[in-house]
């Protein structure tokens, strides 16, 4: 679920384990419960799960999960997932965002807290971060056998309707305005590319550089216990890794 390294979502760069594969499911997966809940089962009315759906197209789940997802949810509406974001510092002031879909919130935010604490940060009352980080639409696209070339990568972006797009190692992070991602998607996709994600992020204005090797060890083990929880669905921080 990675992106440019500047906005790191969950994991860190390139993560393409079966784990971080899951974890897209799962996240997605939640965002259909909570649409299902309020507009029902059937995309051709309910837009909001339409969107979903082509969502997880974009970030390559399987069509059989999708409908497993949607069946599941339509025949137990008693499962309900509250989505909440948690915001604090990590070590040396750096600004964090952890965002989760959960049906017991006393859990999710007592684990929250302990990985702030436990790893020289602390979480804070919401606003106190998310005033430095902007939301954006943010497609990626891993060029892994190094067969794109950046310059026509980024004409085909910029004509499809992207703001900004940035290139690092082989991984294209093409940025949009939220309301456009879908269509600036489905125009890349249009033009033949393999989208690796799709998904709206917040891409902070400032970064904060670590220098002490115990505050980058800190900080690693940190974003990794909020990976592993299953309630968290996304991390953003303005660590300029």
């Amino acid at each position: 679920m990675s992106g440019h390294s500047k906005w790191n979502n969950i994991k860190h760069k390139k993560e393409k384990s079966d784990a971080a594969k899951a974890k897209i499911f799962t996240k997605i997966g939640k965002e259909m419960a909570v649409a299902i809940k309020a507009g029902g089962p059937d995309p051709t009315v309910n837009g909001k799960l339409r969107d979903l759906i082509a969502k997880a197209k974009a970030n390559n789940v399987p069509n059989d999960n999708i409908q497993r997802t949607i069946k599941k949810f339509s025949e137990n509406n008693d499962i309900v997932y509250e989505e909440i974001s948690y915001e604090g510092y990590g070590p040396s002031g750096v600004a964090i965002i952890v965002e989760t879909s959960t049906d017991n919130r006393n859990r999710t935010a007592g684990n929250v807290r302990a990985w702030f604490n436990k790893y020289g940060g602390n979480m804070g009352q919401n606003g106190c971060v998310s005033f430095m980080f902007e939301e954006k639409g943010v497609i990626t696209i891993i060029d892994e056998d190094d067969e794109l070339d950046e310059d026509k990568v980024m004409e085909d972006a910029l004509e499809c309707g992207a703001e900004d797009i940035k290139v690092d190692d082989g991984e294209y992070s093409i940025y949009t305005a939220p309301d456009d991602l879908d269509a600036v998607r489905d125009a890349i996709i249009g033009k033949g590319y393999k989208i690796d994600t799709a998904d709206l992020a917040k891409v902070p204005s400032t970064y904060v550089t670590l220098d002490k090797p115990e505050d980058i060890e800190n900080m690693e083990k940190m974003l990794d216990k909020f990976n592993e929880d299953d309630d968290v669905n996304a991390v953003y921080t303005n660590w300029d890794n």
